[in-house]
């Protein structure tokens, strides 16, 4: 039996990632919209944005790129960044790239032996940075200098140019594309912008001023970057890390690097430090209870991007959403990478950004009270589900209605938001398991609550008509499709009633269909 080896590396969860300090993977299938890779675009002289979260692994990914592009004596690859620019004025603004660009510029051509860097820098010590028109005037004079070098030149967290400048910024790289497009003997041969946002639908004055730009998205850890990522561990300590464990991190995470590595951290220091004994898909859920409780820069961060759009992401949470490009809620949302897009459809992006932010949302919504669950517990030790909901209707008609009409017409996700919120309370604390839209054999159950091994399936629907349609329609998705795959007897119904005025109470009404017992409520979210 192999002894446990103390590590030589951590896993990283700020900056960039020394791959001798710490755990390190390359990122696969960076690709734009042809699934042409970076490198295939830089050797075409494209000229890209590429876009993604923050902490999701960019710069790290441009470093390594950079490093792999030097290894060609062809290629002069410059690595600028915009981070601390934003609120610069111009002339400090191109001071600041002319220091940076011209530097990189002179070391790389020394490197590589250019025969006319004697003429350049000559040149550099008479051309000052002060505007767009001398920046692009750089380059006009770099390519008639310069022979069969090509100048690839990467700009991180582009985001960061000062406002007043990105429309001249923008529209002279974009007039030195085009001029010189058909020519191979380019200096300015390839450009890359890094950031957050889509820079090629940006728009100023009424246009695209990169219109020309290839986009890239910037892609997640795959299964494979996971299980090669811990493996280096692995190999460090002698600690196995079991398959399972691995798809349980990738399965909660989605593959995000900076939650991949924080478990990583936890897994292998809080929860099993200093050990052979295997890592299981148990510790891994252990580690994910740790950190959706734990308080970080990262949570942080996307807390506040996801509260500007509030509404827009519990919808999300809850499914059912229709993906509309160019929507600015879900725009932002999926820029800061709270949200993504699988076809028609958006989904959050991952299961534990779900259930930090749904519990967040939870205590913001003041549907948590204080309440006993002892009070609610029956003699069998089971929930008083009957005592639950109607306390629950009792909730609503505190609240009032206000909610459901924020916007054109009553929504049921607003109902069933509130609704989970009430019910996560029982739950809370490792009491239950509260899960929502949750999969099921034939089809998503709304709400499932379990409490001590027993299931609570809950349907609910929002009924716009007189009659009983959207009642009978629940009982009949409850006993065919979801007590019959879940093996439960009984479900319950929840009726939000437009017909039906606010506080005007109805009494609890009992089903029995086919042996399945059903308790359906039906509450009353009708404005006088």
């Amino acid at each position: 039996m192999m002894n446990y080896k103390k590590p030589k590396r951590y896993f990283e969860k700020s900056g960039v990632v020394d791959p001798d300090a710490s755990y390190h993977v390359p990122l696969e299938n960076v690709t734009n919209m042809d699934n042409q890779d970076i490198k295939t675009m830089v050797d075409l002289g494209r000229y890209f944005s590429i876009f993604a979260p923050r902490q999701s692994g960019k710069t790290t990914f441009f470093e390594d790129f950079c490093s792999a592009l030097e290894k060609d004596p062809a290629y002069v690859a410059l690595l600028l960044s915009f981070q601390t620019y934003k609120n610069l004025d111009k002339q400090r603004f191109y001071q600041l790239i002319q220091k940076d660009l011209y530097n990189q510029l002179i070391n790389r051509l020394d490197v590589v032996n250019c025969r006319k860097l004697n003429t350049i820098r000559a040149h550099l010590d008479s051309h000052n940075l002060t505007d767009h028109i001398s920046f692009s005037e750089l380059f006009e004079e770099l390519n008639r200098i310069i022979e069969f070098k090509k100048i690839v030149i990467f700009i991180d967290e582009f985001d960061g140019i000062p406002v007043g400048e990105l429309e001249n910024f923008l529209t002279t790289l974009r007039e030195l594309y085009q001029k010189y497009k058909k020519r191979k003997d380019k200096a300015l041969y390839s450009v890359g912008l890094v950031g957050i946002r889509n820079i090629t639908k940006l728009i100023v004055g009424g246009v695209s001023p990169f219109n020309i730009a290839d986009q890239v998205k910037f892609p997640p850890f795959t299964l494979k970057n996971i299980r090669d990522l811990y493996s280096q561990y692995t190999e460090e300590t002698n600690r196995p890390i079991t398959e399972e464990a691995v798809k349980k991190v990738f399965n909660d995470t989605a593959g995000q690097p900076w939650l991949v590595n924080r478990l990583g951290t936890i897994l292998t220091v809080d929860i099993k430090p200093e050990t052979t004994e295997p890592i299981t898909t148990e510790d891994v859920e252990k580690a994910t209870d740790i950190l959706l409780y734990e308080e970080n820069s990262h949570f942080d961060n996307i807390t506040e991007k996801a509260k500007q759009y509030k509404e827009t992401f519990i919808n999300i949470v809850f499914d059912g959403v229709e993906y509309i490009p160019g929507d600015e809620e879900q725009s932002l949302l999926l820029t800061h990478g709270l949200i993504k897009e699988e076809g028609k459809h958006i989904r959050v992006s991952n299961p534990i950004y779900k259930k930090r932010f749904t519990k967040t949302f939870f205590r913001e919504s003041g549907a948590i009270v204080d309440v006993s669950v002892n009070g609610y517990i029956r003699p069998d030790g089971l929930l008083n589900m009957k005592a639950i909901l109607s306390d629950f209707e009792e909730y609503i008609i505190q609240i009032g209605v206000n909610a459901f009409y924020k916007s054109q017409k009553p929504y049921e996700k607003t109902g069933q938001f509130l609704l989970t919120a009430w019910l996560y309370q029982f739950v809370e604390g490792k009491k239950g398991e509260l899960r929502y839209e949750m999969p099921s054999g034939l089809g998503r159950m709304d709400i499932l609550l379990i409490y001590h091994g027993h299931k609570y399936i809950i349907e609910t629907k929002i009924n716009r008509s007189h009659g009983n349609r959207a009642l009978n329609k629940a009982i009949d998705q409850l006993c065919g499709k979801y007590l019959l795959t879940e093996r439960a007897n009984e479900g319950y119904v929840i009726v939000f009633d437009l017909k039906t005025i606010v506080g005007e109470l109805c009494a609890p009404q009992k089903h029995i269909v086919e042996g399945k017992e059903i308790l359906s409520f039906n509450i009353g979210i009708g404005r006088i």
